[in-house]
């Protein structure tokens, strides 16, 4: 196969959780085990960082990823779902993994894999792990796809967990209470191995430290020990922190093109992480500044309140759930501009209702549907929102959506793109 064609194998040929949505769950690592058996056990050939939680978790391992290359150590990273290209997945100091090694991949081992019936993501896991090993980084930051005690990458030992926090999402396989979703996440939880807890909530603080006292693992609660305060300085590209321990001044004024001000949460659990990672790697300073200041070019990080254009501002953001949402529309409602112009569609699996909710009512609304099986119709998601008070028009596609949001956006107008990755994925 070319590689056109071993990629819509990968996507078709096995379930795909995050095209068709629960059918392709598996809830035990058995394959995963069978997997990483098969190509002799790359991931206990390189040290990494693991790293989970409902919101920020890819924002966070871009951002450690970014300093560990600024110190100079060849850095694995992968991360799920990709936005344009499968090969985001899979990146060693930015660079994606090539055409060929996907290739060379699936042809050595595809037999292998429809034997032992292996999901896309269980496959892709290894590819990664294989990948990282056959390039011998120095390290790699792995991200967990969907909780963490039963999450395929949850067979790797590293030098550190990171658990950046607990929302209600996936709620059909991890609970409906944040205790439970906890349960799920302390899952990564390893014997003796320090973790970091991003944000300490009451319902699940004591899910952590009870997990973290049966597995002897150190254990950290960020925002108990560093916070950041935004800064106002007028600089379109970047937005910038003051960063305290300790209520000491840690990092000053650092520069990051990371624009969400979500952001302020997940550069405190970066910087708790990697201030524990300095002695392991021989981090500094200055490799801080310079890796935020420098993490989308860095990691290719896209999606996250990307700004897409202006006059009219276009920005668009992967917030896919009721606590990524808040942040997102409590930003939005800070921006300047005539009208607010929303471009969205959503996934069937989602509390829509609770999502819908938090948006604005005036603004004016194109509803669409992603290209995946998994989204939510446009006609059903206009009449969900209608019910609450959103008004627009239902397009056939994200494109046709966003080109009519152009048309009809004045200069001085705002458009927002998301409501889901997939509908994001169509735009950037």
């Amino acid at each position: 196969m070319n590689y056109r064609e071993t990629i819509l194998w990968l996507f078709e040929q096995l379930p795909m959780y995050q095209r068709i949505g629960a059918a392709a769950y598996k809830a035990d690592l058995h394959n995963t085990v069978s997997l990483l058996r098969l190509l002799g056990n790359p991931e206990s050939s390189f040290r990494s960082v693991h790293i989970a939680g409902t919101n920020g978790k890819g924002s966070v391992s871009h951002m450690i990823a970014a300093v560990l290359q600024e110190a100079g150590l060849k850095t694995g990273l992968y991360t799920s779902p990709h936005l344009k290209d499968f090969r985001e997945r899979i990146r060693i100091n930015g660079q994606l993994i090539s055409e060929e090694a996907v290739v060379a991949f699936v042809e050595q081992y595809r037999k292998d894999f429809e034997q032992i019936g292996l999901s896309f993501f269980e496959m892709t896991v290894g590819m990664a792990f294989d990948y990282f090993r056959a390039e011998k980084v120095d390290v790699a930051v792995v991200e967990t796809g969907m909780g963490g005690r039963l999450d395929s990458t949850n067979l790797i030992t590293p030098e550190l967990s990171v658990i950046t926090n607990i929302g209600y999402d996936h709620m059909q396989f991890l609970g409906n209470t944040l205790a439970l979703i906890a349960g799920e996440k302390a899952g990564i939880i390893k014997t003796s191995v320090p973790v970091v807890i991003g944000e300490s909530h009451d319902e699940t603080k004591n899910v952590f430290i009870g997990k973290a006292a049966e597995m002897t693992a150190p254990i950290m609660f960020a925002d108990q020990h560093y916070d950041a305060s935004r800064l106002d300085k007028p600089d379109p590209d970047n937005q910038y922190f003051d960063v305290w321990k300790e209520s000491s001044l840690y990092l000053e004024d650092v520069a990051l093109p990371l624009l969400g001000h979500y952001q302020e949460k997940n550069i405190v659990t970066a910087v708790c992480a990697l201030d524990l990672l300095r002695d392991t790697f021989q981090l500094t300073n200055k490799h801080f500044y310079e890796g935020l200041s420098q993490v989308i070019r860095l990691t290719g990080l896209s999606g996250r309140w990307q700004v897409l254009g202006r006059n009219p501002l276009v920005v668009a953001d992967t917030a896919h759930n009721t606590d990524g949402m808040k942040w997102v529309v409590r930003q939005l409602l800070q921006q300047r501009f005539n009208r607010l112009h929303i471009v969205l569609g959503v996934v069937q699996d989602k509390k829509v209702d609770d999502l819908l909710n938090l948006l604005p009512r005036n603004a004016t609304y194109y509803f669409c549907r992603a290209d995946i099986p998994r989204a939510l119709d446009a006609d059903a998601l206009s009449e969900l929102a209608f019910g609450i008070g959103l008004r627009g028009e239902v397009y056939g596609s994200v494109y046709a959506a966003f080109q009519s949001a152009r048309n009809n956006a004045g200069f001085q107008d705002m458009i927002f793109i998301g409501g889901s990755t997939f509908v994001v994925a169509e735009v950037v």
